[in-house]
């Protein structure tokens, strides 16, 4: 798969004992439960999406190209290619496939011409409501034995689980540039 970046080194030196080992895995506490409930989680998640995508020759890049520009609209290319963590060459391909089927429509910045705007087209919209859709009924039927705070803590976690160097990346790049999520 082309579109994988690492953004730093996969083990963090400083977090390893003086032989090299990750406390981790010097007491024997591997998380392998959550581990793969996250897998098995993961691939039921997206899996709901996958198949209704590929009616229409897409895939996850295209998922979530079009996830992002559905809620963000006006989304700067290069915001997308940050909250995405792909290279130019891997969002070219998808994106392109995007507009040429008439999903997302690119225009140029107000006071910026070099800006590339990203708007999803009322197609666009449909397929991105279809997918979230699908995807609401999954998490629905998951949190329905939930009590709120249980709810509110499933929420705290997956918040962690995001890069602990800017948990909030993502949000700030978008909220940054004065962008408001859809409703």
């Amino acid at each position: 798969m082309t579109d994988i970046n690492f953004s730093r080194p996969a083990g963090d030196p400083d977090s390893r004992g003086p032989d090299g080992v990750s406390p981790t895995l010097r007491a024997g506490e591997l998380r392998w439960d959550i581990i793969e409930l996250l897998f098995f989680a993961y691939r039921d998640f997206v899996g709901d999406a996958d198949h209704e995508l590929e009616a229409f020759g897409f895939g996850r890049a295209h998922h979530r190209v079009m996830h992002f520009v559905h809620r963000y609209p006006g989304l700067k290319v290069a915001d997308l290619l940050d909250v995405l963590r792909i290279t130019k060459q891997s969002l070219g391909r998808v994106l392109k496939q995007l507009l040429d089927e008439g999903y997302i429509v690119q225009k140029t910045g107000n006071n910026d011409r070099r800006q590339r705007l990203l708007y999803a087209t009322a197609k666009g919209e449909a397929l991105v409501g279809k997918l979230a859709g699908l995807q609401t009924d999954r998490i629905n039927r998951a949190m329905q034995d939930i009590d709120p705070a249980g709810q509110e803590t499933v929420r705290q976690f997956l918040r962690a689980m995001i890069d602990r160097d800017d948990p909030d990346k993502v949000l700030e790049t978008i909220f940054g540039s004065g962008k408001k999520p859809r409703e």
